[in-house]
Order: C-alpha cells, then structure tokens, then sequence
C-alpha cells in the first residue's frame, strides 16, 4: 500500500483517470489519502478524512511512507480559517491556499504557515461564522473552495473548519446524526436536505436563525426556510423540496 499527502493548494479528483472525467471533489492543501491503484500518470486514492475515492494525477501529489501518513492523522488536526492564506515553502516560494486546509501537514512538508487558523473542536453556532465566509462562492461540482463549491461540499468544510466530520455527499450525510420533526426544533448549525421527484437526496444546506438556511445552489446564498423547503425570493417560488431535518452535533 502506498501513501499520498497533497502538496498544492486545490488539486481535482476525477470520477476516471482522464482529464476530462468528470470532478467529483477535491484534494486541499494537507489532505491525506491511501493510494489503491497507481498507473503512469493517475493513481486511484481513497481520502482518510471521510474515504471518498477518486482519481488523481501523480504530478499533483506527494508519496509519503506509511509512518508519515499514520503520524500526520494522529496529529491534531489545525485547518486555514481566512479565505485565503499563504504558505512559504522550505525554498522560500509562495503557496496561496483556501479556507479550509490542512495546515497541520506543513511540519512534514517543511513550509512555514502565514495566517489565523482554527485547531480545536468549536460550538456549533461557529459553523455559521464559517459559513458566511463562503458567500456567494459560485457553484462549482466537486468544488471545496471559495473559488467554487458544491452544497455537500460547502456542508462538508464548513463543519470540517470546526472540527466536526461529515461524510462528502449529500445522500451520505443524511445517514448521520438524528432525525428532527419540526424546523422549530432546529438550530443555526443544523442540516436540512432536500430530494427530488424519485425521492433521492440530492441537495443539503445549513439552517440558520429565524428560518434561514445558507446552501449552495447557483452560489452560496442565503434564502428562506419553510416546511415545503426552499423558498427563493428573488424567483418567488420554492426550489428545493424538503426531505429530513438533521441534528450532527
């Protein structure tokens, strides 16, 4: 078995090992992962944060041993809390990296780390903070970045950031944490997920004060919630329809 540890800031992971395959997320800065299979040019990795699996390019990796994999997740995890930050490498070059990575990895790679960063389990109502850092980050399929993310990917950083762990896909995060009956028993920080005609989940975001829910749909905005779904002023129609309500932590 083999070890990878990203080195880049935002690096895409395909459904297939093309180029043109399809993104279905993204390895950040720091992230950790098994590789499962490598050939010339991509290797098949599964990610130790939430096991998701996909196909990288073996130019935007670096191998490392099983002893430096293992040491790197037993480390207390440290994650970049501005949307952008620096990192200096050990030849004094500049790295810009996004919300959200790994900057605990930044001992083994060498570099030197420059910003604020968030390094222990925070109170849920500081998913919000995180969240409305997000905003009106375009939609981007596989995204994780403020560049460009998706509505479970968006869920996923967000409670990542605060050291809480969610599976990567929507249809996987509604397997986690307890089922509310009522949006009047939610707080900001819990999930609501949505479904579409065949009854599958196909769309997640974070409820907010006074019936609000921030997600990422066209871009990370903010619209109201009811016991339909989501209901977008601007168009003056629902566009989601509700499924279940979840309570993570």
């Amino acid at each position: 078995m083999k070890y990878g540890l990203c080195n880049l800031s935002i690096v895409p992971v395909r459904l297939e090992a093309a180029d043109t395959s399809e993104m279905v997320t993204q390895a950040l800065y720091g992230d950790t992962f098994k590789v499962l299979e490598q050939r010339k040019k991509w290797s098949r990795i599964r990610f130790y944060f939430d096991k998701y699996e996909g196909y990288i390019d073996n130019k935007q990796f670096l191998t490392i041993s099983e002893e430096e994999y293992t040491e790197l997740n037993n480390t207390p995890a440290a994650y970049s809390a501005d949307v952008i930050s620096m990192i200096v490498t050990e030849k004094e070059q500049l790295i810009t990296i996004p919300l959200g990575c790994t900057i605990s990895a930044k001992n083994s790679l060498q570099h030197t780390f420059e910003g604020t960063y968030i390094a222990s389990k925070q109170p849920k109502a500081k998913i919000i903070d995180t969240a409305l850092l997000y905003l009106n980050a375009p939609y981007l399929w596989g995204g994780k970045t403020p560049f460009g993310i998706d509505c479970s990917g968006f869920t996923q950083m967000c409670y990542k950031i605060n050291g809480h762990a969610l599976l990567r896909d929507a249809s996987e995060q509604a397997t986690q944490g307890d089922p509310l009956s009522f949006i009047e028993e939610s707080e900001p920080g819990d999930l609501a997920f949505f479904d579409n005609a065949e009854g599958n989940i196909i769309h997640v975001g974070i409820i907010m004060e006074d019936n609000y829910i921030i997600h990422a749909h066209g871009h990370v905005r903010i619209d109201r919630l009811d016991h339909t779904g989501i209901f977008n002023y601007k168009l003056g129609q629902h566009t989601h329809k509700l499924r279940v309500i979840k309570r993570i932590i």
